[in-house]
């Protein structure tokens, strides 16, 4: 697949995914449907545990997609390409790591005291959150000041480095950081923390949050600036169970609109990762500023049927759909491609067709050949 072609404008025949993908975020026809499944973690588990088909033993995650004939996301995604967006301090922020074999604290000194995150080493080799650095208001304090000396940036480098590497497989995409109450409730403190926090001292929160805004300024510049970002991910992971209506009013949506606005006067596009239940936020989501919405998982696996997210999404692209359940041995390929089906049927043409959220890592083979079979009927629909 992924020697197709390389420029010029395609015949239906000899269309690439790379412009599959672009065009149906334009509302410009495709020639079938563009299947673009997250496979990279099932084959990082499957090396790490020794458990890889001999069939792909050794094979890259390149080699990988173009034997099963899928459409790739994300540059920076178990690739080992390094991510376009980097965090930066200024010469005021000390920030040092302590790491033993299994575990590691990461520490950043300021001025009112230090904030202090545990990691801890999973067996499937990942460094895991297991002490937020932030858990009182005395904290808060100190990460607002953080936030003052912090600023994430776009390295056009890296994104050449990843959209060489993806070639023709898809749109060269990555994930801006989340916004600031998804970066307070996941990366910075515990959920329960925040909400408590909000309930005793809401200016403090809020102060923080727009600090944490703020940081992101010369990122969302630089972004539009280079000229060579076509797809933006708002990387979010959200849960409807993590907010309330009213805290999606009053936090998410403003966020959203501004930076969405800034990627749209440069001709980007944006999509957001929502892969949890979302049943509440169905009346949100035709209005939402985003050209796509990503990972929506339709029952039996998430809250909300088909019918209802074809009917709630407006014109919005939906990418993924197909709940990960179905790729475990409790579903049979009949069931799968069932599903698969009534997707097409709901969302196409406006549809980046993929699995909601990822191949689950341990299933065996199995899965992989789903993938195929999926990827060969999506040529002939």
């Amino acid at each position: 697949m992924s020697g197709r072609r390389t420029s010029g404008e395609s015949t239906a025949d000899e269309m690439t995914f790379r412009e599959m993908n672009l065009r149906i975020f334009q509302g410009r026809p495709v020639p079938h449907v563009l299947f673009q499944p997250r496979m990279e973690p099932w084959l990082h588990w499957h090396r790490i545990f020794d458990r890889l088909p001999p069939r792909y033993e050794g094979a890259s995650v390149t080699e990988f997609y173009d034997d099963l004939d899928c459409s790739m996301r994300y540059i920076h995604y178990y690739t080992d390409v390094p991510d376009p967006v980097v965090r930066r301090f200024t010469p005021r922020v000390t920030v040092y790591e302590q790491t033993g074999e299994d575990a590691k604290r990461i520490v950043y000194e300021t001025p009112y005291g230090d904030l202090v995150e545990k990691q801890k080493l999973t067996v499937d080799d990942t460094w895991r959150t297991v002490g937020f650095p932030v858990r009182t208001l005395d904290d808060l304090k100190r990460l607002r000041w953080l936030c003052g000396e912090m600023t994430y940036h776009f390295v056009e480098e890296n994104f050449r480095q990843g959209s060489d590497f993806i070639g023709e497989r898809g749109e060269p995409q990555f994930w801006v950081p989340k916004s600031p109450y998804q970066a307070l409730a996941q990366i910075w403190m515990k959920l329960e923390d925040l909400v408590y926090a909000l309930a005793d001292d809401r200016d403090l929160v809020e102060e923080v949050m727009d600090a944490i805004d703020a940081s992101y300024d010369p990122l969302y510049e630089e972004i539009v600036s280079s000229g060579r970002v076509r797809i933006v991910n708002f990387g979010e992971n959200i849960h409807d169970q993590l907010i309330s209506p009213r805290y999606w009013e009053r936090y998410f949506i403003p966020f959203y609109e501004k930076r969405c606005a800034q990627l749209k006067k440069g001709g980007i596009y944006s999509h957001v990762h929502i892969d949890g239940y979302f049943c509440s936020l169905l009346p949100y989501l035709a209005d939402l500023p985003f050209d796509g919405l990503e990972a929506l998982t339709p029952e039996p696996q998430g809250d909300v049927a088909l019918e209802e997210m074809a009917a709630a999404m407006g014109d919005k692209v939906l990418l993924d759909g197909i709940p990960a359940v179905m790729f475990m041995p409790q579903y049979s390929r009949d069931e799968l491609m069932e599903m698969t089906e009534r997707i097409v049927e709901l969302f196409y043409p406006r549809l980046i067709l993929g699995i909601s959220d990822e191949v689950p890592e341990g299933t065996d083979v199995e899965a992989i050949e789903r993938i195929r079979a999926i990827a060969a009927w999506c040529r002939d629909v």
